[in-house]
């Protein structure tokens, strides 16, 4: 059984606005067997699709390299926009050493909530994915719940927004939204959705890539 546990501690700071919720980066993170194009740094997967997402809203021109400057082009980046990064995953079990969200066994999940109540500027969580099993908004209910709170929807398009009441000595509504993961694992749901297939009708150039720059860009930069 692979221990798979989060190379990297919650990205936080005071004046952070939004946090990026994600699960677990793929192992060779843990172990410190990177790859050439990799960047040693929550979601900095050769792999992954978040950075690019993001160098593309934001013109950024960023390294994909495992550089200290790599590193931080992107720390700067997110202490400009007050954006603090989450994951709800401390650690998991696998059978199996990959990246899949359903293959996590006896996981231990950050208590998110209470860096919610120490980070009291935070407004938004942006799940990288959904409610599907082992998904980020999946262990954030679970996480919630156990507190005595409950996710209310606002908008149940794609991607889906709720919202939550912290309670405390500063009471805050909270709001989250489930953003499509940026993987290729989630390229197929991409192609299923009828907004994907209006935008590729109009335009045959249309990506599964822009497909998400458009999904984020509203949440990322509001």
């Amino acid at each position: 059984m692979f221990l798979h546990t989060h190379p990297y501690p919650p990205f936080l700071f005071d004046a952070a606005t939004k946090l990026i919720v994600g699960t677990l980066p793929p192992p060779r993170f843990t172990t410190g067997d990177l790859r050439k194009g990799d960047v040693d740094f929550c979601y900095g997967s050769r792999d992954g699709q978040l950075w690019p997402i993001l160098n593309q809203i934001f013109g950024l021109n960023l390294k994909y390299e495992t550089t200290n400057e790599a590193v931080k082009q992107r720390m700067d980046f997110l202490i400009e926009q007050r954006i603090g990064i989450c994951d709800i995953v401390e650690s998991a079990e696998r059978i199996k050493v990959d990246a899949s969200d359903v293959g996590m066994k006896n996981v231990t999940l950050r208590n998110i909530i209470a860096y919610l109540h120490n980070y009291t500027n935070v407004e938004w969580l942006l799940f990288t994915g959904g409610n599907s099993k082992n998904g980020p908004e999946y262990f954030f209910r679970k996480h919630i719940k156990e507190h005595g709170l409950k996710l209310e929807p606002i908008s149940e398009g794609i991607p889906r927004v709720h919202k939550f009441t912290l309670s405390g000595n500063l009471k805050r509504t909270i709001r989250t939204v489930s953003l499509t993961a940026p993987s290729g694992s989630a390229n197929r749901a991409v192609g299923s959705f009828e907004s994907f297939k209006r935008e590729k009708i109009e335009n045959p150039q249309y990506t599964t890539l822009q497909f998400r720059v458009d999904q984020y860009l509203p949440f990322f930069k509001h």
